[in-house]
C-alpha cells in the first residue's frame, strides 16, 4: 500500500508506515480526516440527513465551504472554547446556535466512521514520517483511544462540561496487518505476483462484523485448461498476499484490497505460514482472488501447472464474489485435487475425538455436504459435554482427509484451524461465548456466518486412526439414528450418493447430490477418487472401522435443533457398548 489513506467500497485503509497520528492535531490536519469528513457530508448527511444538510448549507452555500469550516471548527474546539472559536471567525457561530444538532452532526460521524471496515497497515521496510519502532498492537491501541478521547473533547467543549458515561468502543481499526516484502522462488510465469508484500501479522478486534455483496455461493469450480495468472501483473497498492498452510500445503493467498474481509477471516481459518516456511520457497498452491480481467461475469476456476508443480486457484473482481465461501472453498478445492494427485483421500465433514465419561474414547468422522448436520452434530456433541464427554477435540469442522502411512495404517488429518459455520445453527450460548474472536458477516441475514479458530495446527496436523466413518443424512425419517453397514457394497454407493437436502447454504434447493458429497475436489477427479474410495474404504473396514449412516434430520421440520442432538445421544450410547 502507497498511500497514506484511502476510501473506497466502504473500507479505510490507514499506512501507518506513511502517515501516524498520536495527536489530535495530527489527528484533525490529515489527509484521512479530511476525506473522511468529506464522504460523511457527501455520502450521508447529502443523502439521509436532509434536513441537517439544507440547514449548514444555507449559511455556507457552497459544500466545500461547509466541509472546510466543519474540519476547521474540529480543530478549534480542542483548544478553545466556543467564544473563542466564534472570534477566530464569525462564520463557525453557526455550528453553536443549535448545540444539540452539532453535537448530533458529531455522533452521526462518528457512527458513520464505524459503519466503513478499517484497516491499519505497517510496513516494516518501508521508512517514512509515520509508525516505524512502535509496537504495532500498542499503536492501534493507541489510536483508538486517540479517535475517543478528540471526539470525547470537542463534544466536552461544546456542551460546556465532561461526560458522565464514556463508551468505549472500536473506533480505531477494526483490523491492522504488518506487512513484509519477500523473497520466494518464483517461477517466471509469476514474476508479476513477486512485488506485492506478505502479510506477517494480524491484528484484529472482535467481533469484527461486516457485510458483504453476497451471502451464498454457487456452482462448483472446474479446471480451465490455460493459467490465468500468466504474465499478469499486480498493482502493489492495491493487492495482499496472505502465505497460509491449507492442511500441510503451502499457500500464497493473494487478495484485492476490496475484498479485504475475506483476507482478514483467513486469520481464523488457518494456520498463517512462518517466514522461515516461504521465505525463499516455492508454494504447492497460489490463489489470486479478485482479479479485474474486464468480465463482469464471474469467473472462478482453477489450473494445473504441471511445469512448476503449483495448483492455481483464480477468482475474478465481480460482486459474485463478495462471500467467504468463494476464498475457503476454492482453497479448499485445491488442496483436496493436490491430495487425489498424493493418493489421500479427501472427505468433507467434521472429525472430534471424543472421551467419554467412561473413559473409552473414539474417532468420529461425519462425512456430508454444505447442511447435512456435520457441524451441528459437533453442536450437538458440544452441547450433551456435561452428561457423555469427559474431552472432546475438534480435527475438522469442514474437510479433511485420509492418508495411508508407511505402516500401512488409515489416519485422518484436518485442513484448517478454524470453522465457517452458520450462527443460526449454533447454540446461543455457545454462538455469545465466541464474541471475542469470531469474525461475522451478513448477521441480520439468512445464512448469516461466523468464522472462528476451534483447534490448533499441531492437533489437526497430528493424524487419528479412524473408528467411526459416518454419513451425514439429513432428509430421511429413521427411528434409529445410527444405522451401520457390514456389506461395503451397500455402504460405497450411500456415501458415493452424497445426497441431501439443500438447506439454503448454497444457491440449491430441495433433494442434491454430488459426488462423495464433494463437490471441492473428488467431483472433479471422479476417476481417480473412485479407485481411492474403494482402497480406502475396504483398509477401513479390515481395521475395524464401524462405517454407516447419522440421520441428523437437520432438513425436516421441527428437527433441526432436536435430530442432531438424538442422534448424538444414541451415537454415544453405541460407543459405550
Amino acid at each position: 500500500m502507497l498511500h497514506e489513506f484511502t476510501l473506497s467500497r466502504g473500507r479505510a485503509m490507514i499506512n501507518f508506515s506513511l502517515k501516524y497520528c498520536d495527536t489530535k492535531q495530527k489527528l484533525l490536519n490529515s489527509y484521512g480526516f479530511r476525506r473522511v469528513v468529506e464522504s460523511f457530508i457527501k455520502q450521508e448527511l447529502k443523502k439521509d440527513e436532509v434536513v441537517i444538510y439544507d440547514y449548514y448549507l444555507e449559511h455556507f452555500e457552497e459544500e466545500d465551504d461547509l466541509i472546510n469550516s466543519l474540519i476547521e471548527v474540529f480543530k478549534l474546539l480542542t483548544v478553545f472554547d466556543i467564544k473563542e472559536v466564534v472570534s477566530v471567525n464569525n462564520k463557525y457561530s453557526i455550528f453553536f446556535k443549535d448545540k444539540d444538532l452539532f453535537i448530533e452532526v458529531t455522533e452521526l460521524l462518528m457512527a458513520y466512521w464505524k459503519r466503513l471496515e478499517r484497516y491499519t497497515i505497517v510496513r516494516n521496510n518501508r521508512l517514512g514520517d509515520g509508525l516505524q519502532n512502535v509496537r504495532f498492537i500498542q499503536a492501534n491501541d493507541m489510536f483508538n483511544e486517540l479517535i475517543l478521547s478528540t471526539i470525547h473533547r470537542i463534544q466536552a467543549t461544546v456542551n460546556g462540561r465532561e461526560s458522565r458515561i464514556y463508551r468505549q468502543s472500536t473506533a480505531g481499526a477494526n483490523a491492522g496487518l504488518t506487512l513484509n516484502n519477500v523473497n520466494w522462488n518464483c517461477p517466471v510465469e509469476y514474476k508479476g505476483l513477486a512485488p506485492i508484500p506478505f502479510i506477517s501479522t494480524v491484528v484484529f478486534q472482535p467481533p469484527y462484523i461486516s457485510y458483504t455483496k453476497r451471502n451464498t455461493r454457487d456452482g462448483i469450480f472446474q479446471e480451465h485448461q490455460q493459467n490465468p495468472l500468466e504474465n499478469i501483473v499486480l498493482n502493489e497498492d492495491d493487492w495482499f498476499v496472505f502465505p497460509v498452510k491449507v492442511g500441510s500445503l503451502l499457500t500464497f493467498v493473494y487478495f484485492h484490497k476490496d475484498f479485504m474481509v475475506h483476507g482478514i477471516g483467513l486469520a481464523n481459518l488457518f494456520e498463517i505460514a512462518t517466514e522461515n516456511e516461504y521465505i525463499g520457497k516455492k508454494p504447492d498452491m497460489i490463489y489470486v482472488f479478485g482479479y479485474p480481467d474486464g468480465f463482469e461475469e464471474k469467473r472462478t476456476f482453477y489450473y494445473k501447472d504441471k511445469k512448476n508443480d503449483i495448483l492455481i486457484g483464480y477468482a475474478n473482481y465481480c460482486d459474485d464474489i463478495d462471500y467467504f465461501g468463494y476464498m475457503k472453498k476454492m482453497l479448499l478445492t485445491l488442496h483436496n485435487v493436490k491430495q487425489i494427485e498424493n493418493k489421500c483421500l479427501p472427505i468433507h465433514g467434521a472429525m472430534v475425538n471424543i472421551e467419554l465419561r467412561n473413559g473409552k474414547e473414539a474417532n468420529i468422522i461425519i462425512m456430508g455436504d454444505s447442511g447435512a448436520g456435520k457441524s451441528e452434530s459437533l453442536e450437538a456433541f458440544r452441547t450433551l459435554n456435561e452428561n457423555y464427554i469427559r474431552h472432546m477435540r475438534v480435527i475438522f469442522d469442514d474437510m479433511g482427509f485420509l492418508k495411508k502411512e508407511e505402516d500401512g495404517t488409515i489416519k485422518a488429518y484436518g485442513t484448517e484451524i478454524g470453522a465457517f459455520v452458520r450462527v443460526d445453527d449454533l447454540d446461543p450460548a455457545y454462538a455469545f461465548e465466541q464474541l471475542d474472536k469470531g469474525v461475522y458477516t451478513n448477521m441480520d441475514q439468512v445464512n448469516a456466518r461466523v468464522t472462528i479458530p476451534i483447534s490448533t495446527y499441531e492437533i489437526i496436523s497430528r493424524g487419528y486412526p479412524v473408528d467411526y466413518f459416518l454419513y451425514a443424512n439429513n432428509y430421511a425419517e429413521a427411528d434409529k439414528k445410527i444405522s451401520l453397514y457390514d456389506d461395503l457394497e451397500k455402504a460405497i454407493p450411500v456415501f458415493e450418493d452424497g445426497a441431501r437436502k439443500a438447506k439454503g447454504t448454497t444457491t440449491e434447493k430441495g433433494l442434491v447430490k454430488s459426488y462423495f458429497a464433494n463437490p471441492f475436489g473428488p467431483v472433479q477427479e471422479r476417476k481417480q477418487t473412485e479407485v481411492l474410495v474403494r482402497s480406502y474404504f475396504k483398509d477401513m473396514k479390515n481395521a475395524g472401522t464401524k462405517i454407516g449412516e447419522i440421520h441428523t434430520s437437520l432438513a425436516i421440520e421441527g428437527k433441526t435443533k432436536d435430530g442432531p442432538r438424538e442422534a448424538a445421544e444414541e451415537l454415544f450410547t453405541l460407543i459405550n457398548q
